[in-house]
């Protein structure tokens, strides 16, 4: 991993910057909501906005790329990004803000594809699979250290606004200063959403709901903190801790993905979550912002890696050939059900107060619980040794990302999986 950093540092610390000033933001933002008594309401539809953004980015951005290429496009949706860190500031309204939210989300998504287009094109079938990692590496831990930077100035201040403009600035300059070419831009068209409904139910219905946990999470977390009446300090500890149980609990689930049932594995930790989510409704705001910190970190630690867990299930019952174009669809999927979750957050929190953050994720990662015990009596389960490999992924990767792990995966595959359509019951519906 130490000579994939050495030879595209540029990138990784482009990326880590960008995500860095990227989970100050959306963090920030939640807490100055909270303090200009903007209502649990309409920060959720705020928080929204992002992920509709990030959606519309997605599927626009490759048209993009086809016009003007990948290096003006990122300059232009990184000035853009810049820019509208600094307007948040400068007028506190949240009909303004869900615009600017539009926006960031749009650009953010335009900018992940460009860079996870640069690292599949910077990279070889060798080392590929060490570059996907460490990417993700970067993007976690620049959320991370975002969260923490909550703590250096007042929230109610212009400061900390300041700063996520400059760090999305200078992370632009090692990328664009790269020697390195500007990629060709590929990306397989998306599969339809009736073909997997019928390949893997499970893995729709997972994919859709696991988008407003991870949404919920993302967007609405700093506001639960604040409302709770949490300390800046606490708050950013309750916000890191999510991304931090993340970080170090998707690699043992993927170390048990690639050795038992799947929907066994859904179904266990989507209870886990569900039971952590209830021990924070059970606590409530007048809890221990330690104790609620703790159960942050194992809400985080199981609902993030179900989003790799869920597209390696659905993985299991296509052809090689079939992968890229179901990822398309599963970003999709994922999207559409995020673009709910902060809303629906703000309004259960208006409704039954704070610990409506905590109901929200119990009863999503209850459903996918129950759901994944149900379709283990409709179908019977694939043999470990012909399921495709568990590879990391972010919830905020795009399906360049996804692609590249397919590629990193592609070798790990059994030989009868990568040939054509045959014998191995893929299309049925699981």
């Amino acid at each position: 991993m130490l000579t994939v950093l050495r030879s595209s540092w540029p990138l990784m610390l482009g990326i880590l910057l960008i995500m860095t000033g990227n989970g100050l933001q959306g963090t920030l933002l939640g807490v100055r909501g909270s303090l200009e008594a903007i209502n649990t309401y309409w920060m959720g539809l705020v928080m929204s906005a992002y992920f509709v953004g990030f959606l519309g980015g997605a599927q626009l951005t490759p048209i993009l790329l086809r016009r003007v290429g990948h290096v003006r496009v990122f300059a232009a949706l990184g000035s853009l990004v810049s820019a509208a860190f600094i307007l948040y500031a400068v007028y506190i309204n949240p009909v303004y803000w869900w615009f600017l939210r539009l926006l960031v989300g749009f650009c953010m998504s335009g900018l992940y594809v460009v860079a996870e287009s640069w690292i599949n094109d910077s990279t070889t079938s060798r080392n590929r699979g060490q570059a996907l990692s460490l990417y993700t590496i970067m993007q976690m831990a620049g959320i991370v250290i975002g969260q923490l930077l909550l703590n250096l100035s007042d929230p109610g201040g212009y400061d900390l606004f300041v700063l996520i403009s400059v760090l999305v600035s200078i992370a632009f300059a090692p990328i664009l200063l790269s020697t390195n070419p500007a990629p060709v831009f590929q990306m397989a068209r998306p599969m339809s959403l009736r073909e997997l409904l019928k390949v893997s139910p499970l893995g729709c219905v997972g994919i859709f709901l696991m988008g407003g946990v991870y949404s919920a999470l993302f967007g609405m977390a700093s506001i639960y903190a604040t409302e709770a009446d949490m300390s800046i300090a606490q708050i950013s500890y309750f916000t890191t801790s999510i991304y931090l149980g993340g970080l170090l609990l998707q690699y043992p689930i993927g170390w048990f993905s690639d050795r038992m049932d799947r929907r066994i594995l859904i179904m266990i930790i989507t209870a886990l979550c569900t039971g952590f989510a209830l021990l924070g409704v059970v606590a409530g705001a007048g809890g221990s912002p330690w104790f609620l910190i703790g159960v942050a970190f194992f809400i985080g630690g199981t609902a993030n890696p179900l989003y790799p867990l869920l597209i390696a299930y659905t993985n299991d019952h296509l052809e090689y050939e079939q992968m890229a174009s179901a990822s398309g669809g599963l970003l999709f999927i994922n999207g559409v059900g995020a673009m709910g979750g902060p809303v629906l957050v703000g309004y259960l929190m208006g409704w039954m107060g704070t610990h409506g953050f905590f109901v929200f994720i119990a009863v999503l990662t209850g459903m996918i619980s129950f759901y994944s015990l149900y379709r283990m009596t409709q179908t019977d389960a694939i043999a470990v040794s012909e399921t495709a490999p568990y590879i990391p992924l972010s919830g905020s990767s795009t399906q360049v990302a996804t692609e590249i792990a397919l590629d990193v995966m592609e070798s790990e595959l059994p030989q009868e999986r990568k040939g054509a359509q045959g014998d191995s019951g893929a299309g049925a519906a699981r």
